[in-house]
């Protein structure tokens, strides 16, 4: 791995970008002035910056109160180091490069070790802890309450009421962690890269569209090679499975997406002891009870009873669906048995028997710009009066990131940034990250970023787009409107700063937009004629979308269940990986899945071991999340839908007591405000076919 860029001699530590405010509409980060070599410094800067301010709150002679500790620290990393890590781990996961990485390696662990030197800090944490027991006389408001909690809460989590020993112990821990999380996330994006499937013969080809068979063209000039190159996704099925009519392409292509990983064998085991071992430093039994404690679900075992209901219920249901297939082969005469690289080929095709819907055919009706503007953007200004301007005079990060500036009724509100190409310098999935948070208390209005992995037409071609492709799109952007209409007082508390288990629920919410009548009568027009996607069409593809559960629902929690198994683990379970850890990784995977009846040699998780991403950016122990925020999705659906859709007033509601409080309350305080009571469990047991 190259060395980390340094700054040039004699350069000003005055031309660095992050060391002030942004001058820029809603403080935009000034991505033209933003050089690699101003990124080191910056952070070593913040972080002296902010200790120093931390050593002066701890050493503070006079008595404890909100304003001088907690408040206080709140403020402490709002400069320099908060301004360049928003835009560095952005940059990182939109658009890195050898040196940006190098730096990840380097500054990783540093960033680590600072929070420790802040979470430690036993005269900090003794202050704290006085302002907690007395906080019933300080007249604290829900929002300052809320944030005296979360400090409270994190300090004890971080290992503040630890001894001298457990303390040095936790803090190595974290260092180690750290580095690891930054090896295994990049040597994802290698193995991305790495298992392209180069194609030199166009037959192999036959089913994609002329769209997808130029934009593989066009992927393999970029890397100087002959013919066509089909690049990976960061899921364990790729999406052109169910176009490609050449099994022997189909296998090729499957066996290079699942077969990714190997490298991080090894890492991952370490990784996962070291959580194992944290865990039990700081009273839990395994990293998951460990997390769960402070999320919304509470603790582990309720977790592990819920996803192994599911479980039971989604694997028969995909082993009907199973049949069905099987039988569509049988009738073709092909004579083999259904393999993990049939299952989207010819899954497609009993959605076209039993439904008469065709993908391809919709999809000339689903254009990236239409789709987001007329659809997205539409959708809203319905629901909350947002309106949306391009700002060509305000550059993103990379040519492909655009700006535009977000008007409530008519009001500046702030910045969304969209890039949704996928290209070689960005990771696999989608997502939203801020650039500006949000906050009442230093009056900082929100910018955020969608980053999503649409295949890029070639060179004059429109940009259409799978009904995925769509589906993620509204989701992200409803992350990006939990950014958005934030209207919180402190930072730590605002956006998207919300537990695991609830954070994935508004963006899910946004997905109801998608097909709702309204919605798809805007933006489902073709891309040459203007004309409206033909009705029939639109109801064969609503009814068609409730095939396929019992297939989506065990890849999912696949993937949630493994994450459960890993992070169950004791530190003396923790499997030594030997000579192989690869294989020793895929033995457990494959134990784990069977223990929790949910292992079908046809569905693998959506995310194998070796390229489980979430699992090392925040979501270790937390991958039941979708699930978890499904349950209060798809009761709310039901709210939106009792109460008359796409209303101004069902949006103002679901705004004022949800979305803009961020993670400023109890998040599932601000749903009960919102609901009117707890969330019900019935409607996604409907939603997903599993009553």
């Amino acid at each position: 791995m190259p060395a980390p860029v340094r700054p040039q001699r004699g350069a000003s530590v005055t031309e660095n970008p992050f060391l002030s405010p942004s001058e820029l509409p809603y403080q935009l980060p000034p991505f033209a002035a933003v050089a690699t070599e101003h990124y080191l410094p910056a952070f070593e800067q913040g972080m002296a910056e902010q200790l120093k301010a931390v050593d002066a709150i701890a050493g503070n002679g006079e008595e404890p109160t909100f304003a001088n500790t907690v408040v206080a620290l709140e403020r402490s990393g709002l400069g320099t180091l908060k301004r360049v890590a928003l835009v560095f781990f952005n940059k990182l996961s939109s658009d890195t490069d050898d040196d940006l990485n190098a730096i990840e390696s380097e500054i990783s662990p540093k960033l680590a070790a600072h929070a420790d030197k802040i979470l430690l800090n036993a005269a900090l944490f003794a202050r704290i802890e006085a302002l907690w027991e007395q906080r019933d006389k300080l007249g604290l408001d829900e929002q300052d309450e809320r944030l005296l909690e979360r400090y409270r809460t994190e300090f004890v989590r971080g290992g503040a009421a630890l001894d001298a020993d457990g303390k040095e112990r936790l803090s190595a821990i974290n260092t180690e962690l750290a580095e690891l999380a930054s090896k295994f996330n990049q040597q994802i994006l290698t193995d991305i890269n790495d298992a392209a499937v180069h194609v030199t013969d166009r037959a192999e080809l036959d089913g994609l569209g002329e769209d997808q068979i130029g934009a593989a063209a066009a992927a393999a000039k970029e890397r100087g090679l002959d013919g066509w190159l089909i690049t990976q996704s960061n899921f364990s099925r790729h999406p052109l499975l169910e176009d490609l009519k050449d099994r022997g392409l189909r296998e090729r292509l499957y066996k290079a997406t699942i077969g990714r990983g190997a490298g991080n064998a090894e890492t991952l085991l370490r990784m996962v002891r070291l959580r194992a071992e944290k865990a039990r430093l700081l009273g839990f039994e395994h990293f998951a009870a460990y997390i769960a404690a402070d999320q919304t679900a509470g603790n582990a075992g309720i977790i592990g009873e819920r996803l192994a209901g599911l479980a039971e219920a989604s694997v028969r249901n995909a082993r009907r669906e199973a049949a069905e297939l099987q039988e569509v082969i049988d009738a073709d005469g092909d004579g083999f048995q259904l393999a993990a690289w049939d299952w989207s080929f010819y899954a497609k095709q009993v959605r076209q028997a039993k439904y008469g819907f065709d993908a391809e055919a919709l999809k000339p009706y689903l254009e990236l710009d239409r789709v987001l503007v007329d659809g997205v953007f539409y959708a809203a200004e319905q629901e909350f009066g947002l309106t949306f301007e391009e700002r060509k005079d305000l550059a993103g990060y990379h040519p492909e990131a655009t700006v535009w500036e977000v008007f409530d009724s008519g009001e500046p509100l702030g910045l969304f940034v969209g890039d949704f190409f996928t290209r070689d310098s960005k990771k696999g999935g989608a997502w939203m990250n801020p650039l500006v948070v949000q906050s009442d208390l230093t009056g900082d209005r929100p910018v955020v970023v969608n980053n999503l992995n649409v295949v890029k037409p070639s060179e004059g071609q429109p940009a259409l787009v799978t009904v995925d492709n769509v589906t993620t799109l509204f989701h992200e952007f409803g992350h990006a409107l939990h950014g958005l209409l934030s209207a919180c007082r402190y930072p730590k508390t605002s956006m998207t700063s919300t537990p695991r288990d609830f954070v994935e629920y508004p963006s899910q919410v946004n997905e109801m937009w998608e097909d709702w009548p309204e919605v798809t009568a805007n933006y489902m027009r073709h891309y040459e004629t203007g004309e409206p996607a033909p009705a029939e069409l639109i109801a064969q593809w609503k009814a068609a979308g409730k095939f396929g559960e019992g297939f989506a629902s065990t890849e999912y929690l696949g993937a949630a269940l493994l994450d459960q198994a890993w992070h169950r683990l004791t530190p003396e379970d923790v499997p030594d990986g030997g000579d192989d850890p690869h294989a020793v990784v895929e033995a457990f995977e494959r134990k784990a899945l069977e223990d929790a009846g949910i292992y079908l040699p046809e569905i693998a998780p959506r995310y194998r071991s070796g390229y489980f991403a979430h699992i090392s950016i925040g979501y270790a122990a937390g991958y039941y999340s979708y699930i978890w925020s499904e349950i209060l999705d798809a009761d709310t659906v039901e709210w939106f839908k009792e109460n008359g859709g796409l209303t101004r007033e069902n949006g103002d509601h679901f705004r004022a007591t949800l979305l803009s409080k961020g993670g400023s309350i109890d998040p599932m305080e601000s749903y009960r405000r919102f609901r009117g009571r707890d969330a019900e469990i019935e409607p996604l047991l409907e939603r997903r076919g599993l009553k």
